[in-house]
């Protein structure tokens, strides 16, 4: 990712409906939600909404399948951590004393499969 990019892809989040909507959609991955539920979850009239999602979009952010009738939008969720990876390529001048703090936080919050099965 550039620096063009990452303002882009910053930009698209920096709209109240819009960060929702994509913290909606990554909760849902991987299935994913139809545009019509997203609407109804997010309190937001389609057209208003279909707005937000052609920024987010555009962004690179989202993505979008037909099924049947429906269209079902997905986080794209290697563009954000390209993003985060953007931010913090060059993270406290390479000192990882100082920058572990913020890459723990950034750990995942839910285990790899692997190792949910010895639960």
């Amino acid at each position: 990712m550039d620096t063009k990019q990452a303002v882009t892809t910053l930009s698209a989040l920096s709209q109240t409906t819009r960060l929702e909507t994509y913290r909606l959609l990554a909760s849902r991955e991987p299935e994913g939600v139809s545009a019509g539920d997203l609407a109804r979850l997010q309190g937001v009239p389609q057209n208003t909404l279909s707005a937000h999602l052609g920024i987010l979009a555009r962004a690179g952010l989202v993505r979008s399948t037909r099924q049947a009738r429906s269209i079902i939008y997905r986080a794209d969720l290697e563009r954000l951590g390209a993003l985060m990876q953007f931010l913090l390529r060059d993270c406290c001048g390479g000192r990882p004393d100082v920058c572990l703090p913020i890459i723990s936080g950034l750990s995942p919050c839910c285990p790899p499969q692997e190792d949910r099965k010895h639960d």
